[in-house]
């Protein structure tokens, strides 16, 4: 009679498992995957991109100037990252999107800034700047080689007051005389 129960009781037991399994497997294809939590979006491709950063007169590395890409949207800036350059001059970044456009600005002791615009269209980019020593400020008081002012070449704008022909160290002549007194106008007729 024990013996009778525990065959039921295992006949039994056999028959809620599979009535479960059956039960869970009805349920689980009852929910849709797709529809249910965050989906995954992959992250665009980067570009690797080598900065290697010299100096202008004898092609030396410079060490830690600090190189800073600013990612651009259309006219805005998204943010920066700053790097230092390595004892060769390099500095590697590899998180940038293709496709993007970068503002690198490179900062080093004792030269001068360097800025400028690139656009990110291959996977492998390398850029190479030499950086100059900073020249001597200009100045308007002291002379200047014939056919340059402000730093502009020949052909350009020489200023709204100056005339054309003037000398660029003597300043153009007005043409009121500030010694001139003005002259009587007649008395109307009465």
């Amino acid at each position: 009679m024990i013996l009778m129960r525990s065959v039921s009781l295992l006949r039994l037991s056999v028959v809620v498992a599979g009535f479960a399994l059956f039960a869970a497997s009805l349920t689980a294809s009852g929910q849709d995957a797709s529809k249910r939590g965050r989906k995954y979006k992959a992250p665009p491709p980067t570009a690797r991109i080598e900065v290697t950063v010299l100096r202008d007169v004898n092609g030396k590395p410079i060490e830690n100037a600090a190189v800073i890409f600013h990612p651009m949207e259309g006219e805005r800036d998204k943010g920066n990252m700053e790097l230092k350059t390595n004892e060769d001059g390099k500095a590697v970044i590899d998180v940038l999107p293709i496709g993007d456009t970068v503002r690198l600005q490179i900062i080093a002791k004792g030269f001068q800034t360097f800025g400028d615009d690139y656009k990110i269209d291959k996977a492998e980019l390398a850029i190479e700047i030499k950086m100059k020593r900073p020249g001597e400020q200009y100045s308007i008081y002291k002379p200047h080689p014939e056919g340059t002012l402000g730093g502009k070449g020949a052909g350009s704008d020489q200023g709204a007051g100056a005339p054309k022909d003037a000398a660029p160290d003597k300043p153009a002549e007005s043409s009121k005389q500030p010694d001139a007194k003005p002259s009587p106008s007649p008395a109307p007729p009465q």
